[in-house]
């Protein structure tokens, strides 16, 4: 009786994983791009590579997808093309999630646009052979494959992070 009791009462303090998990990472200076990458693929592929390499995602809330944006008439074109990109990334995504884009000055990294999974093939070659061995070992528990491709970008950033500071 009191175990259940306890048990309650400890349930109510549950908290979603994405309600603590990017304060944690804050304090623990770990920066990670909390933007999905499907987002950011879907926006590369609607908007095509003239757009992509003005345009940088870095934000998905309430419906609402944040953009930064190289220059001022760059982001007044843009303004005006809103909803047929939006209409565009729903398509791509296959999600009709994206209800408002809000469109900012910012920088821009003048990089090709690349996938998640080629910069964490690029991650995963700054790893050692005994890195990658402790990752997989640790990981294989995790059944969510999400999750798990969370956790392993966290794990490869904290180890690269360590190595680069040493």
């Amino acid at each position: 009786m009191y175990q259940k009791r306890r048990l309650r009462k400890h349930q109510k303090n549950l908290l979603k994983m994405g309600d603590f998990l990017p304060n944690v990472l804050n304090k623990k200076k770990i920066l990670l791009d909390m933007l999905d990458h499907r987002i950011l693929d879907a926006w590369h592929k609607a908007v095509g590579p003239q757009i992509s390499a003005q345009t940088a995602p870095f934000k998905f809330k309430n419906n609402t997808l944040f953009v930064n944006v190289s220059t001022p008439a760059w982001m007044q074109q843009l303004s005006f093309l809103k909803q047929e990109i939006m209409d565009k990334v729903n398509t791509e995504w296959g999600k009709k999630e994206i209800k408002n884009i809000y469109l900012a000055i910012g920088d821009i990294a003048h990089t090709p646009a690349q996938s998640a999974d080629t910069a964490m093939d690029f991650s995963l070659r700054l790893l050692k052979e005994r890195d990658k061995r402790i990752i997989k070992e640790q990981l294989s528990q995790v059944t969510d494959e999400e999750l798990k491709g969370i956790l392993k970008r966290v794990m490869t950033k904290e180890i690269i992070k360590r190595r680069m500071n040493e």
